[in-house]
């Protein structure tokens, strides 16, 4: 198999069923198909809806042990956080840290934003710019601006999904995102990004991962989707740090000290990393 590693997928900790399977259930799946490395990856705490609940962390690391002596495999405990301001603020905060093996990042609906302001004029108003089919150019700066903070400001592994729902200009952000060595997401139920896209994150420089985002654990692995405009678009497999390869990632228990890690609502004032690599 090409693909050795899944760094998005979600479990019952996703809450009203929105993740299906346990903790066990998604790492059989991923050691029968092969795969060396698998993350949980439930959804932020501002997820209203979806969002995993902090106090419901020790359990899932005591899952995720419990799966470790079961399968020789590496599971990953993370969180796909979630963008909540035009600032670049996401749903962490200095103690998350401790627990974390990596982050992912991503824009979703039904997020609790940083103020009522934020709340209207950048969750709302990209759900309502995704129900219209219509994002402004100042809608879509906006929303760049947010991913570059974001990017700059916490030790950010994977971008999830990009350009779904929340438009940016990917150039930008490629630039960006290539600068900090955060990794581009080809996600296995969507693509946001139009082939030209694509095409420029990797003339920018930028590395893939292709996840499935399996909210089940039969999707777990499923990463056909990103694999197939990989290979539609000649883009080298090099790019791909999850193919026949495993990516050294930020390893956010080892490396991130509370000093060095910037609180939620702060503004980045520098370019530095929040993290020692």
């Amino acid at each position: 198999m090409a693909i050795l590693a899944d760094y998005h997928t979600h479990s019952i900790y996703s809450r009203n069923h929105h993740g299906k399977g346990t903790v066990e259930e998604n790492a059989r799946a991923a050691y029968e198909k092969g795969l060396r490395q698998i993350a949980i990856t439930d959804h932020g705490f501002n997820q209203k809806l979806y969002g995993i609940r902090r106090k419901n962390i020790p359990q899932l690391k005591k899952d995720i042990e419990d799966a470790k002596e079961q399968f020789p495999m590496d599971i990953l405990l993370g969180v796909e956080a979630n963008i909540i301001s035009s600032r670049g603020d996401l749903d962490i905060v200095v103690d998350d840290y401790k627990d974390l093996d990596i982050l992912l990042c991503g824009f979703h609906r039904m997020v609790k934003s940083t103020s009522v302001r934020e709340q209207f004029g950048f969750v709302l108003k990209n759900n309502l710019c995704e129900i219209f089919h219509h994002t402004s150019k100042r809608q879509i700066e906006r929303n760049t601006n947010a991913y570059i903070n974001a990017m700059r400001k916490y030790d950010i592994d994977i971008l999830t999904h990009l350009n779904h729902v929340c438009k940016v200009n990917v150039e930008k952000v490629a630039r960006v995102a290539k600068e900090t060595n955060t990794l581009i997401e080809l996600n296995g139920k969507r693509l946001g990004m139009s082939d030209e896209e694509i095409l420029t994150c990797y003339r920018m420089g930028c590395k893939f991962v292709i996840d499935s985002d399996a909210h089940s654990p039969e999707r777990v692995g499923d990463c056909h989707l990103g694999l197939e405009a990989i290979l539609r678009l000649r883009i080298p497999t090099s790019a791909v740090v999850n193919y026949n390869d495993l990516p050294k990632l930020k390893n956010h228990k080892q490396t991130a000290e509370p000093e060095q890690i910037k609180p939620a609502k702060r503004k980045p004032t520098t370019k530095t990393k929040s993290a020692t690599k």
